[in-house]
Order: structure tokens, then sequence, then C-alpha cells
């Protein structure tokens, strides 16, 4: 049985050049195309397709507006082709917020549109997109208004040996959070659910390509108490931050006299990605200290299983994994419980509780 998609794409070259290279996969068939978001709309509940490609600019009605209509109306794997830039990145993340279950980049140049790295990246994302569990992601997220300005991160070189948060406190764990497709959705139930004193910091790997997770961070801060940012190198681990891994590089945490700090690397793939989970999840174990408390939520494949386990061995940690049911792909958590290494399953809405409970509180 082929997988039906529908194209949405203002641009009848766009439109032309995205049905060919899907159907170059023999299991995909594009039964149909809609030129703006109201076409989309209206052939999503005639044809019902499998999974819908979605443009975000369009005229008459725009991705976004189409995409609310068809989550609300007659919901469907949607995957986002978004343009790499602020305005395409932050509509993308309010796309995944909506209920798309991902993204890809549009090339900058129409000569690169129908090159091998973009049809591997659409039929591998057309796969992932059709496994997903619509359930999930038509639950509309928990979220918290934010209560509190958020202060000026400091930098390494004008902060004390104790890392300390504008409040004083002191850093007692380190939450550390793994996750993949449906996670931009996933953290907004759980982020801003964790409180602005928390004496914590959070670090996280979200699988998602360079240009993006700023947005991410931004969204996510303004609805948090937390004090969230995209992580720069050295950036020294306070209580009350959630650092958040930028695209296209690992994040690492290492420990010197400032305390447990961030270190960036470009380094290659690990698990098959950049930033990934295990990179993340090696470093905290090589730290040594038994403060650990690690989450891997929603996601395709295993990355993070490996780094868990390797937490697990090391250090005395707290590991959460998200429960299958709320998951959009279950496959991260499902490959870290496989390891034996996950203390509680939990409903992506009691993963902030959980961490909470572990953290004492």
């Amino acid at each position: 049985m082929k997988t039906r998609v529908l194209v949405v794409d203002d641009s009848a070259f766009m439109r032309r050049v995205i049905t060919d290279i899907i159907n170059e996969e023999e299991s995909f068939e594009v039964i149909d195309t809609a030129r703006n978001g109201k076409e989309a709309v209206e052939k999503v509940k005639t044809l019902k397709p499998d999974v819908v490609t979605l443009d975000v600019e369009m005229p008459v009605m725009d991705g976004l507006d189409a995409l609310e209509k068809i989550m609300d109306d007659c919901p469907v794997p949607v995957l986002m082709l978004s343009s790499v830039t602020k305005e395409g990145a932050d509509a993308t993340i309010r796309s995944l917020e909506l209920g798309a279950i991902d993204f890809i980049t549009k090339p900058s140049s129409i000569f690169k549109v129908n090159t091998d790295d973009v049809k591997a990246e659409l039929h591998e994302k057309i796969k992932i997109v059709r496994k997903a569990r619509l359930r999930s992601v038509h639950t509309r997220p928990r979220v918290a208004p934010k209560t509190r300005p958020r202060p000026t991160s400091r930098r390494e070189e004008t902060r004390p040996v104790t890392p300390r948060s504008s409040g004083g406190g002191v850093l007692k764990k380190i939450i550390a959070i793994g996750t993949s497709t449906g996670g931009p959705r996933a953290l907004q139930s759980v982020i801003p659910m964790l409180p602005g004193n928390l004496d914590a910091s959070v670090i996280v790997v979200q699988h998602m390509p360079k240009g993006f997770t700023k947005s991410l961070a931004d969204r996510m801060n303004s609805m948090s108490e937390l004090n969230v940012k995209e992580a720069e190198n050295n950036d020294v681990l306070e209580p009350g931050w959630v650092y958040i891994a930028p695209g296209d590089y690992h994040l690492r945490v290492i420990q010197d006299r400032a305390g447990y700090r961030i270190n960036l690397g470009d380094d290659p793939p690990v698990t098959g990605h950049r930033p990934s989970v295990d990179a993340m999840m090696y470093s905290i174990a090589d730290l040594g200290t038994e403060n650990i408390i690690g989450v891997i939520m929603t996601g395709m494949g295993a990355d993070g299983a490996k780094g868990l386990a390797n937490v697990k061995q090391m250090n005395k940690a707290h590991i959460i994994a998200q429960d299958e049911e709320s998951c959009v792909v279950f496959g991260m958590p499902k490959s870290a419980i496989a390891e034996g290494v996950v203390d509680r399953v939990v409903s992506l809405n009691e993963i902030s509780n959980e961490i909470l409970k572990a953290m004492g509180v």
C-alpha cells in the first residue's frame, strides 16, 4: 500500500519538482497538488491523504492558517517546507506548535532543489511523518505564562567559581533532556511547567538544523519562568537556566574551576546526529557527579539510549522516559527502555512532575 501524498506550494515549479522527487520512491504516490492553503484544506477533506507537504508562505491562505484548520477539522500528518530565515524559523516553530510533525528546509537556490541530499531528506521525513501518532499531535501542549523578566546571561570570564544565579542559588542538579521528532511541541509541556527558582540547570538536545534552534529557545523563553537560551560555547551552567544545543553543534558539559561549562563542537555526527543526545550524555557521564536527571522524549531512532546507559553506569542518575501513548514517535524512549536504564516511564504531562520529585521538591 503506497503512502498517498498531497503536495501544497504556490509555485508551479516547486509543485512539479517536489512531486517528481516524491514519486521516485516506489512506496510513495502524489495523489494531487494544491496552490494555496484554502485549496489544501478542501483537498485534505475530500482526498484524505496519508501525508501533506505544506509550504509556509502562500497567497489566499498561508501555510500556518491552513495547518491550523487541517489539524482542527481533519487531522493528517503534515511535513512543512520552511525557508532558512529568521521569519521562516519563527514560522516553523509555530507550525510545530500547531501540529506539524516535522519540517525540511527549502534549498536557497532552485538549482539545489533536485540534489540527492534533498531527495534523501524528503523521502526519509515522509516515512517518519507517516508513522506519527496523530492523537499525541492533536493534544494541545500545556503552557504556563512567564511571570518575571529574563536576566542577562553571564559568561565564564565574569562568573564566580561556584555557579550561581542572579538570585544566589547553588546549582544542585543537571537535567539533561534529549528529543527529536515531536520534540519542539513536547518541550512546551515540560519546560514551562518547571518553576523559575529551580535549583538545577537544564540542557536540551533537540534534533534540529542550524538556524532554527534560536527561534525555538526564544519561543520557549517567552512562555517559561525559567530562562531559556540557545547555548553558547563556554556558558557556565546556572540554576534556573535552560540551554538548548544550537543546530549543527554537539553540546557537551565539562567541569573546570568555573563549575560546569558548555563545550560546543562541530566534530562528526554521533549516532547519525549533530547535535547528538548520546554525545551530551557521554559527557555528563564523564563528570563523575551523581546529581543527574536524564530525560528521553519523543523521537525516531535510538539516539540517547547508549549515552543514558553510560550515565547510569557511571553515576547514580534518575532516568525518565516519555511513554508510548504520548509520543509522536516512540523510537528514542523505546530504545532507552530496552537498555534497562530507565527508572520511570511517564506520560508527557507527568514529566515535569517526575523531574520535581527527583529534585526532592
